[in-house]
């Protein structure tokens, strides 16, 4: 059954640990590797009609965040202004910034993971933004990241917040205006991405922008500097990724002149690799002993396999070539918007255009490439799995259902009824949707 619900409810603190399996600590889940396991999760349902819909809870204000979920608790954030602003979907190429004049709230949010009910809904800041946002990009499009105790919100130029689990502010790191847009026409302003991360009592966070970009490391207990790495490169929209074996922990990072990897501890760079799409926006991704990268726009597209040893400047005569580090490359087969997906042997990458293409994890080979859908809906959320199904969601509400197979099919289309841009998250069967205007939780009834 649907619940409508806008009320707070009391809250006891619970503490947590480490990420347990039904847990989606940041985004795209742990890793931002985008799998759950071990329930049964819908491949039907139907908002309107209420059935497989668990609760659908109103959420203020404008923001393409995530959901994440601990625990019996999901997270999500928001930009609030005094009218309901506008938002412009589908598939264009237009660059410009919305010109709007209108004070923000930023706002973070606690639900209740099995009734939707709100637990708590915590003012960090209100001000005017100190950047603008491009017409199809909101005040608030990161995904906040939690390690049970502690919640981490990036509000792009309006700084970096850390919350307890009552929601109470714990400090705040005023990072600067975070001036991301496109390279070529430093005017026009798109809105910061990039998400935080947290890896062993530490938040990561790539602020790649128009002047001074960097990594940086922060102590989650205070928010301490604990070391910053600068960086040359365009404006990139990605998130971190950690990767953690018994040689080294590195934190990876995309991008168009410098994707790479840098030393956990110090922020020293371990490796460097150029070209590719010049607007950066997917996050890395692991599987099979790789990473995988991806970018597009510009000339190239290319989607990347490589080796997790590598050391110096690894960068290929060309984008499709392959080297020591490199072991497959496709230039013209990678994503624009979407991180792509590893599921079992397969990687999946599905472009804006919403055409779905099945690689062979290890060696590249592609089994399928086609469209989701004809006509011109576009596509920017990133893709998850459970139970070994695909879930890709259009940015006007529409869910494909794809068997991870080397097969392609649709098993199933399911409208959400509003636009959808974020990214689902998945617990326990339940998956998470972040529309225009609510959270929606779908699941078996």
């Amino acid at each position: 059954m649907k619940l409508f619900v806008f009320g707070a409810l009391l809250f006891t603190a619970i503490t947590f640990v480490s990420a347990g399996p039904n847990d989606w600590p940041q985004f795209r889940g742990t890793k931002a590797g985008g799998v759950a396991t071990g329930f049964t999760t819908p491949t039907i349902w139907n908002v309107e009609a209420d059935s497989n819909v668990r609760w659908k809870t109103r959420i203020p204000g404008l923001a393409h965040s995530s959901p994440i979920v601990w625990g019996d608790r999901v997270y999500v954030q928001t930009a609030q202004g005094r009218d309901d602003a506008d938002l412009k979907v589908g598939l264009y190429g237009k660059i410009a910034s919305v010109d709007e004049k209108d004070e923000q709230r930023w706002r973070l949010l606690a639900l209740d993971k099995t009734t939707g009910a709100i637990v708590w809904d915590t003012l960090a800041l209100e001000r005017l933004p100190r950047v603008k946002r491009h017409t199809k990009a909101t005040h608030c499009n990161s995904t906040p990241a939690t390690d049970g105790e502690r919640i981490v919100a990036l509000f792009g130029s309006e700084g970096l917040f850390c919350f307890d689990t009552d929601g109470k502010l714990l400090w705040q790191q005023d990072l600067g205006p975070m001036d991301s847009g496109y390279y070529k026409v430093k005017s026009a302003q798109w809105g910061f991405a990039g998400s935080p991360v947290i890896h062993d009592g530490q938040v990561i966070i790539q602020c790649d922008v128009q002047k001074d970009s960097f990594v940086a490391a922060y102590d989650l207990k205070d928010g301490k500097e604990l070391w910053r790495t600068p960086r040359e490169d365009v404006p990139t929209w990605s998130t971190p990724a950690i990767h953690q074996d018994s040689k080294r922990t590195q934190i990876i990072l995309n991008g168009w002149h410098h994707s790479g990897g840098y030393d956990f501890a110090t922020g020293k760079e371990l490796w460097k690799l150029s070209g590719g799409g010049d607007i950066p926006v997917p996050t890395p991704v692991f599987g099979h002993g790789y990473v995988y990268l991806t970018s597009a726009h510009g000339r190239s597209r290319p989607m990347r396999a490589l080796r997790l040893d590598a050391t110096g400047d690894i960068t290929p005569d060309t984008v499709g070539s392959t080297n020591a580090t490199i072991v497959w490359s496709h230039a013209r087969k990678g994503n624009y918007m979407q991180t792509p997906i590893v599921v079992g042997d397969n990687l999946y990458g599905c472009s804006d255009l919403g055409i779905l293409t099945c690689f062979d994890a290890r060696t590249g080979k592609i089994y399928y490439q086609e469209r989701l859908e004809k006509g011109r809906t576009g596509f920017t959320a990133s893709p998850v799995s459970a139970n070994g199904n695909l879930y890709l969601t259009s940015e006007n509400g529409g869910v494909f259902v794809v068997p991870a197979t080397r097969k392609f099919s649709i098993s199933s289309v399911n409208q959400l009824g509003e636009t959808c841009l974020a990214s689902p998250a998945i617990s326990e069967g339940t998956l998470f949707f972040r529309t225009r205007h609510h959270l929606i939780a779908i699941g078996d009834e």
